[in-house]
């Protein structure tokens, strides 16, 4: 099968949606955007300027407008590159994570980058795309759009062995408080906050494992009729 159109996947972070995502497009041969990680490297860009979380809005917007981020949209390969580096996993380290809910609330922040996405989705002919405001900011006409969606203990003990798998320093405490406070900022931004989309379809994978999301999500792209 090959995806015709987009799928836009959202939701907090921890509830597998960059798991089944990837699995998704791989299998529909079709590109595949994290734009979760976009924001992680402009706040990586903040940082190596000298940059913190609290510094002024005007400041952080100058450093995203201009750092050279690329995304690499292949599903078996994906990566991202800050000013040719791939940044990957520097993106994923805590200095980043505490950061980045703070630094992708600035609007001009998002504006830049939903339309570097939406040029990214226009020059697909099929693309999974995931974050938290796909299916009603970055590409609201998308054919199907899901909201996964998972307890918080459940989103930290997934986030913890995602870090243990990766070689970093994992603390369930900690993490369950992470989870809590980018939730609360995401969903309490002024700027495209986190939310499902009117017409998303909500999947809660607290009791599904991967290969569960995953047959339920082709059941929904070929009913759809985005597949030939």
């Amino acid at each position: 099968m090959v995806l015709h159109g987009v799928v836009a996947m959202d939701g907090p972070s921890g509830t597998g949606k960059s798991t089944v995502s990837r699995r998704l497009a791989r299998e529909l041969q079709a590109d595949y955007l994290d734009t979760g990680a976009m924001y992680r490297a402009v706040t990586l860009a903040c940082l190596r300027a000298g940059l913190t979380a609290e510094s002024p809005a005007e400041e952080i917007t100058k450093v995203a407008l201009s750092a050279g981020i690329e995304s690499v949209t292949d599903p078996a390969a994906p990566r991202i590159l800050l000013e040719g580096e791939d940044v990957e996993a520097e993106i994923r380290g805590e200095a980043v994570t505490k950061a980045v809910s703070a630094v992708s609330a600035v609007p001009e922040v998002r504006a830049a980058l939903v339309a570097r996405q939406q040029a990214s989705i226009a020059a697909a002919s099929g693309i999974v795309v995931e974050g938290r405001d796909i299916g009603s900011v970055v590409a609201p006409d998308a054919g199907l759009k899901i909201y996964l969606t998972a307890s918080e203990e459940v989103r930290a003990a997934r986030r913890n062995r995602q870090d243990l798998r990766a070689g970093r320093t994992a603390d369930a405490a900690a993490t369950l408080a992470d989870v809590q406070r980018r939730d609360r900022l995401d969903s309490t931004r002024k700027t495209s906050p986190l939310h499902a989309a009117p017409d998303a379809l909500v999947l809660d994978t607290d009791e599904l494992s991967v290969e569960q999301v995953h047959t339920a999500l082709l059941a929904l792209v070929e009913e759809r009729g985005l597949v030939s």
